[in-house]
């Protein structure tokens, strides 16, 4: 139920493709049956917002728009069928929203209304507004409960230690994880991610590790493959060097190798990586695909039969994941803030977007984060 929230308060707002985010004063959004008012306290700046106002992607959006994505808050005021959430509870909000009535209807709150008429509706009539504001109106099914006593708490008494700010890289590590579950990622497996030193492919190795598989992280980057390899045991590196027999050898030469997680961005469509990575799978290997590639790629036709490999396309996660991952992070396995190698680039306020912006285009590494603290 309301508890006296402000009448106003800050967002930024984009009111159209390629304009400028502006800092408005607007309403406090009130709870709807089905949702929760959450105060935001961090959100990690968004790598890619910046391209998508300004009409630089394939993703489309509402207008005006309140962007943002996954976030951690506390609930601030409740609707009257909400059960289970109660307020001041420490709470993680994941982006990725499906209409209840038809989860085909999907749309990625804060920034992508998805593809079909259908999905741009239901974010325009009901998600417009995203998490870069101090409130948001969160829907129950995206609003999951996070034990603080546990994450935050003192080692001493049983807690992790962790900030706040630490638990926002959770989200981040999310989607990679519906990758490596949609594959059946095992204990004591070993698994190729490439590219590797980005910040979803750099959350993928982590999220790999806590699982409890051994991982080969390849790339570019070989200053950023030897932080990860000096940091973690059980990775090892290869760096793509473009000549698909040498680095297919390579990577042979660590495996077998179970699973292949592929998270290429656009520019990576004629990388010679992804070919590699196929030939290097051992018999019965497995494939996701989660990467952002708009063309065409030729496979390992014969190599795939002839092994039985299994190629699965991965978009996002299951509702199961969240809460898999959630668990995973209060058991201690999967390591945040700088245990986890995370490295905070800079926190911004909402006054401060255009330094946000420009931090966050220098901070692209694997465990590099810039946070907004609204």
């Amino acid at each position: 139920m309301a508890q006296n929230l402000p009448e106003t308060m800050k967002a930024l707002v984009c009111q159209d493709v390629g304009q400028p985010l502006q800092l408005t004063t607007v309403p406090t959004p009130q709870p709807t049956p089905g949702s929760v008012v959450v105060k935001v306290l961090a959100v990690q700046s968004q790598r890619s917002l910046a391209a998508i106002i300004a009409g630089k992607t394939p993703f489309t959006f509402p207008k005006p728009l309140t962007p943002g994505n996954s976030a951690i808050g506390r609930v601030a005021t409740t609707g009257q069928d909400t059960t289970s959430l109660a307020v001041g509870q420490l709470v993680m909000l994941d982006t990725f929203v499906r209409a209840r009535d038809n989860s085909d209807i999907q749309i990625l709150w804060g920034f992508s209304d998805g593809f079909t008429p259908q999905s741009k509706k239901f974010m325009a009539d009901n998600w417009a507004m995203g998490s870069y504001a101090e409130y948001v109106r969160a829907p129950l099914e995206n609003t999951w409960a996070l034990d603080e006593k546990r994450l935050c708490g003192n080692p001493s008494d049983g807690g992790l230690g962790y900030t706040i700010n630490d638990l926002a890289s959770l989200p981040e590590i999310l989607i990679p994880y519906g990758g490596l579950r949609g594959i059946n990622l095992h204990p004591g497996e070993t698994i190729v991610i490439a590219p590797a030193t980005g910040g979803f492919s750099g959350a993928a190795v982590f999220a790999a590790l806590a699982m409890g598989a051994t991982v080969i992280a390849m790339g570019r980057n070989a200053k950023v493959l030897q932080k990860l390899k000096d940091r973690f045991p059980r990775v090892r590196t290869v760096v793509n060097t473009g000549d698909v027999q040498a680095d297919t050898a390579a990577l042979r030469a660590l495996g077998p190798i179970d699973a292949y997680l592929d998270l290429s961005p656009p520019q990576a469509a004629s990388s010679s990586h992804i070919r590699s990575c196929f030939l290097a799978l051992r018999q019965y290997g497995r494939a996701s695909l989660m990467g952002f590639i708009p063309t065409d790629l030729a496979l390992p036709y014969s190599h795939a039969m002839g092994n039985n490999l299994t190629i699965r396309g991965q978009f996002m996660y299951e509702r199961a994941d969240v809460k898999s991952l959630i668990r995973l992070a209060e058991s201690g396995q999967l390591k945040l803030g700088t245990a986890g190698c995370y490295e905070m680039c800079g926190k911004y306020r909402l006054e401060e977007m255009e330094e946000c912006f420009q931090k966050t285009e220098a901070c692209q590494e694997a465990g590099q984060v810039v946070l907004i603290t609204p």
